[in-house]
């Protein structure tokens, strides 16, 4: 089921009729919050702190944290791999072909 239409729905939409090339920077922010938001619950589910969790990784208590903002995208393979281990859990990432519309849009971009 789908969630009813908010006021940042009616605003994202506004903006990509202005501007479609807009919708890569969407996904890419929507992906920034999946990341961060399943790091975080995730963690919270094995019941650990950001501090435990940095100890299990090797890093300090500041980079998880900065891994679990919504607005953080700097992130390497390495360390998603290495906090994904520590939560025992499993990194996955897929490739999927762009559909037409998104093709459109890059090629506008560049």
């Amino acid at each position: 089921m789908q969630r009813p239409k908010d006021d940042l729905d009616r605003l994202k939409e506004k903006l990509l009729k202005h501007d479609p090339s807009l919708q890569v920077e969407f996904d890419k922010a929507d992906q920034a919050w999946d990341i961060a938001f399943q790091i975080h619950d995730l963690r919270k589910k094995a019941g650990l702190t950001q501090k435990q969790l940095a100890e299990l990784v090797g890093t300090k208590q500041s980079n998880i944290a900065r891994i679990e903002s919504a607005d953080y995208t700097s992130y390497t393979l390495t360390t998603l791999e290495k906090v994904t281990k520590a939560l025992k859990a499993k990194l996955q990432i897929k490739i999927v072909p762009a559909s037409d519309k998104e093709v459109i849009h890059l090629h506008k971009i560049k």
